[in-house]
């Protein structure tokens, strides 16, 4: 390949405002995601009294997640990818879906312990599928998008990082939320209203700070279906991450819905709600801070595997310790969680990279879109697995109101059994899974002098495509 003049933005720094507003739609969409995976299994579970139909959640989210909720990512994947719009192919659609999102997440917390077991069924399908649409199409752009942007290291490194951080507020204030309001339904849905149109409104607002590139528009020639899904599951580099990425999925979903569990009934009477969420998340901040001079010595994947291997260890710690000793486990936990927040979006983009000097084209949006075909069976999983666990070992729900006539072997009214439960689904279970996904990301291939080299190329590939674009444009 013939370098050319260079495109306008190798080598231009992404300025500091616009590293903030990148991260605030990361705070929107956390925050929103955040409280619909803390909160969700535990309003069915619990609040509308859905334990004892236990079958009802796995209908549920057999069709929302394990079908359409994989399905839609890989849809939606392909078509970004294949628009031609003078508009962009990715920032259009994360504009105008922000206000579907805001209505879809608001009408899913409407459903009333009193309509029944049809009725709550229903509507817990029809406002989870609507949601998970609307998610689906901002969230799978905004990924794709980050790639694009720039083709430095260090600059998606500084994106990223943005990201995590404010999506690590937005997190925490998707606990905060629920643990706040989840005892009176009616300021329940109040707040659900309010958050959904606040976080869809820093999405919206955060598309007026970035500009796509055209060449990716105007000079590539999509691929169609078909090539499409064999580039893609050819990709070594693809297969290998998204196998690793369903481990920090499931992880993820678990460690979300199993928090207001164990903040209810294993460490009440020790450490309320805040303290156990500071133990969490106090170290994911610091660490999101240190992952470049971790990255800069190990590499992108071998900090990653380093702060998995952190990430395991202290859930594993949380089935054993006792409820006095639990936040040890939180801590490293939450410190080494700081792997797959940071890194798995810049191996993605590595990822994408090397497709691109195979195919010629950016396709970034059918690469996640493919990714959550494979990984969003994980939430189902997880969702799943705790319910079914709390099922058989007994656990009792309270229809909104703490149970305290427990006997001797229980606490808050949850037999002994069901308290073990909590404890496995919360830490061990996660734990082994974390420690898996650093075993197989030893086989991922982009490190060393092979990234350094795909580096250069993939450089010399987009400044020929910016000379392509001007000489159409003249």
């Amino acid at each position: 390949m013939a370098s050319s003049e260079p495109a306008p933005n190798r080598g231009v720094k992404i300025k500091f405002g616009k590293m903030v507003m990148w991260g605030v739609a990361s705070l929107g969409l956390s925050t929103i995601s955040g409280i619909y995976g803390a909160l969700l299994s535990i309003f069915y579970n619990d609040h509308l009294g859905l334990v004892g139909n236990g079958a009802w959640i796995i209908v549920v989210v057999a069709i929302a997640y394990a079908v359409w909720n994989a399905l839609n990512d890989g849809i939606f994947g392909f078509i970004s990818d294949s628009t031609k719009s003078k508009r962009g192919r990715r920032i259009p659609y994360m504009r105008w879906t922000s206000p579907f999102l805001a209505l879809s997440f608001a009408l899913v917390w409407f459903a009333q312990p009193d309509w029944g077991i049809w009725a709550i069924f229903l509507w817990m399908l029809f406002t989870m599928l609507f949601y998970d649409t609307a998610y689906t199409i901002i969230g799978l752009v905004y990924s794709a998008l980050l790639p694009e942007i720039t083709e430095d290291e260090k600059q998606r490194h500084g994106l990223q990082i943005s990201a995590s951080f404010f999506g690590l507020i937005g997190t925490i204030l998707g606990f905060l939320i629920p643990l706040m309001f989840q005892f009176e339904l009616p300021m329940l849905r109040i707040v659900m209203t309010i958050v959904g149109i606040v976080c869809s409104s820093l999405v919206f607002l955060m598309t007026f700070f970035f500009k796509e590139r055209p060449e990716f528009t105007q000079v590539d020639t999509p691929l169609n279906l078909r090539k499409s899904i064999k580039h893609t599951f050819k990709s070594k580099s693809f297969i290998i991450l998204v196998v690793a990425n369903f481990m920090s999925i499931f992880m993820q979903s678990t460690l979300l819905s199993s928090v207001i569990y164990i903040a209810t009934y294993v460490t009440f009477g020790v450490f309320n709600d805040i303290i156990l969420l500071v133990s969490l998340f106090v170290p994911l901040i610091v660490g999101i801070w240190i992952t470049p001079l971790i990255s800069k010595k190990l590499g992108v994947v071998g900090a990653d595997q380093l702060l998995l291997t952190i990430a395991g260890i202290g859930l594993i710690l949380i089935t054993f310790l006792p409820a006095q000793l639990m936040v040890i486990g939180y801590a490293f936990a939450g410190f080494g969680l700081t792997g797959p927040q940071v890194f798995t979006n810049i191996m993605f983009a590595q990822v994408s990279d090397e497709d691109e000097i195979v195919t010629g084209v950016r396709r970034e949006a059918s690469f996640f879109g493919v990714n959550a075909l494979i990984t969003k069976p994980a939430q189902s999983i997880s969702l799943i697995m705790i319910t079914v666990m709390l099922r058989y070992t007994g656990f009792k729900e309270r229809f909104g109101d703490i149970i305290f006539n427990g006997t001797p072997d229980t606490i808050l009214g949850q037999p002994s059994i069901a308290l073990l439960a909590i404890k496995l689904f919360s830490g061990l279970i996660p734990g082994i899974l974390m420690l898996i996904e650093v075993l197989i990301l030893f086989w991922y291939p982009l490190k060393g002098k092979r990234l350094a080299t795909l580096e250069e190329n993939i450089l010399i590939l987009h400044d020929e495509k910016h000379k392509k674009l001007e000489e159409m444009s003249r």
